[in-house]
């Protein structure tokens, strides 16, 4: 057995990282792509490595040397005219050596684990493709197989459909061919299809051709879960280097992302927090039928905004302000915001993020659960003055909650003392009894014009795609200071349509939020089945639990990412948690629920 690698291309795409090295001297977390390959391609026994060269070819063998001296037989293939050809005719000047031996012909811009040469090499198939099931990221060339694994069609790019990806595969480009079906098919065919249509074309149409004439005995390797990536660009190569990370950095490479996890379509991500029963399908069809239309037209101002959400959530439009999403609301707020600032500790940190540190009064419930009620905030603020007072109701991390006949209790006690209240209710369609505990009515709002009501429509709603908040209060001049504040296209028109049609939908949402009443229910008990979490009370979608030994919060959000691809919340740099060993896990639907659970319960009894 053989290897050859293609490594001739110039990687464009890639920008200043290419400027004076081959794609495959790209490092990944700091070792080159050729490293990692030649690295894993040593333990396999093979005869001989073929590297098919050109752009900057004469630095990769100085590179190169001898370090591979005792561990691989490497030779190199020239491609003079790389710049003018595609990776078809750098196959065809190795086609002499693709017929001397049994070889796995690999491209040199892929990472990937350690299992993949092993799988290929395993394989009973003389002739293989690993492929792996089509995901969002991919590009390229695909596949379709039949039930006995053979390869039935090659999908270039001008023939991919959309509505077929159910049926693809992705070709990972690693291939096995036996020395018979290089000389008596591949090279043949190879020669003829260059002679027809060229060298600037891709060995894989090739294939293409073969399957088409039923030619083949190519088949098809599911990689299944196995890590892999091809690095086309550089954000190709950022989403390489945190999948292909360890540890502390592979962690810390996700956190920095703050979301776009549909990236990694394989991760369970239990940081973002969202209603997993809405939209419905119909809502979503009807959103996709008018989707041309959203993107090539302009969205409304702010004028028109503001009355589709006063009409979404019944309340005049002159109290109303919409966001893109409720972070430009708190961010221009703040702002505006002065003096004293009171702050329950642990909370949603984007508003104190916002205030100099002495402005900030800090109140910490002093029990296990970190629970407080109004009174709680009425005795201490009643002795430390502020003159704004925060409550994220429910709290978030912790999901504790406060009745709804309580805030306003709060919000005249405010009222009396000279003191605005903000309230946060993103997840009060979470509680209970939330077709009741909302404050975003208009006599509410109207009795108490010191309080400013804040509403993130991402998290309940399910849409955080859409960028949505609002912002309502009867403090008119500070609606229009604020309207003033951000910008007249804020939104746009996929947000400004869910908007306008969300109405015909409000019975589906309601059922949504029973039905995640009660799997949050059934989630909240099989929590209770890991015995190394304390898992606090919550009215909200997410549960803050203490991590108890063998594991410490990190440890076990590190464990998770790298064992499960499922990514938790740490909650040790939140304040008032430092050091306290809690995490904070969202609630999903049944099934992915229960695989947390049961990864859970796997590192338990480890």
């Amino acid at each position: 057995m053989q290897a050859i690698i293609l490594a001739a291309g110039l990687g464009r795409r890639l920008g200043e990282y290419t400027k004076d090295n081959t794609k495959c001297m790209v490092p990944v977390n700091g070792v080159r792509l050729i490293d990692r390959l030649l690295h894993q391609l040593s333990g396999l026994g093979l005869n001989r490595v073929v590297i098919v060269i050109g752009y900057k070819g004469k630095e990769l063998k100085t590179y190169l040397g001898n370090r591979y001296d005792g561990m691989l037989n490497i030779e190199y293939v020239e491609n003079p005219v790389y710049d003018k050809t595609n990776n078809i005719y750098s196959l065809s000047l190795a086609k002499q050596q693709l017929q001397e031996d049994d070889t796995l012909l690999i491209e040199s811009d892929l990472i990937f684990g350690d299992r993949l040469f092993p799988m290929v090499m395993e394989a009973p198939e003389p002739n293989v493709a690993l492929v792996a099931k089509y995901e969002s990221w991919m590009d390229g060339t695909m596949v379709r197989i039949d039930q006995e694994r053979n390869i039935v069609n090659f999908i270039p790019k001008k023939a991919f459909r959309y509505e077929d990806v159910a049926y693809y595969y992705k070709t990972v480009n690693i291939y096995k061919f036996s020395r018979e079906f290089s000389q008596q098919v591949y090279v043949p065919f190879l020669e003829a299809y260059c002679h027809a249509l060229g060298n600037n074309e891709y060995y894989e149409q090739v294939l293409r051709v073969i399957t088409l004439l039923d030619r083949s005995d190519l088949k098809a390797l599911d990689i299944g879960d196995e890590k892999w990536y091809e690095i086309d660009d550089v954000q190709d190569l950022d989403i390489a280097e945190a999948i292909f990370a360890s540890g502390d950095e592979q962690l810390q490479r996700f956190n920095r992302r703050y979301g776009g996890y549909w990236r990694f379509p394989r991760m369970l991500d239990y940081c973002y927090l969202v209603n997993p029963y809405f939209p419905s399908l119909q809502m979503k069809n009807e959103m996709r039928a008018n989707f041309d239309t959203l993107l090539t037209e302009y969205p409304s101002g702010m004028g028109v905004n503001s009355l589709l959400a006063g009409k979404y959530f019944g309340i005049r439009q002159r109290f109303v302000l919409v966001g893109n999403g409720a972070a430009e609301l708190i961010k221009s707020l703040m702002e505006h915001t002065k003096g004293r600032f009171g702050v329950v500790y642990p909370t949603f940190e984007e508003y104190p993020h916002r205030l100099r540190p002495d402005q900030i009064v800090s109140y910490v419930p002093q029990n296990a659960d970190y629970a407080y009620g109004a009174d709680d905030l009425m005795a201490f603020y009643g002795d430390h003055p502020v003159e704004t007072l925060l409550l994220v109701n429910p709290d978030n991390p912790t999901g504790n909650f406060i009745s709804r006949a309580d805030v306003v209790r709060l919000a005249k006690w405010c009222q009396q003392k000279g003191i605005r209240l903000v309230v946060d209710e993103s997840f009060v369609d979470f509680s209970d009894d939330f077709l009741n505990n909302s404050l975003l009515d208009n006599a509410t709002l109207e009795a108490h014009p010191n309080l400013i009501v804040m509403k993130s429509i991402s998290k309940s709603y399910g849409v955080p795609g859409l960028r949505l908040g609002v912002m309502a209060s009867s403090d008119v001049d500070l609606i229009d200071w604020m309207k003033k504040d951000v910008a007249i296209w804020n939104i746009n028109s996929f947000a400004e349509y869910y908007m306008q049609i969300f109405g015909k939908y409000a019975s589906d949402y309601t059922h949504a939020c029973h039905k995640f009443l009660a799997e949050r229910d059934r989630f909240r008990r099989r929590l209770d089945e890991v015995e190394y979490l304390r898992v606090l009370p919550s009215q909200a979608n997410f549960f803050c639990c203490e991590v108890k030994p063998p594991f410490t919060s990190a440890e076990l959000t590190r464990r998770l990412l790298s064992d499960f691809n499922i990514l938790i919340k740490d909650c040790n740099t939140k304040n008032a948690l430092q050091g306290r060993n809690f995490i904070r896990i969202s609630v999903r639907d049944t099934h992915d629920n229960d695989c947390l659970v049961s990864a859970l319960l796997t590192l338990g009894s480890a």
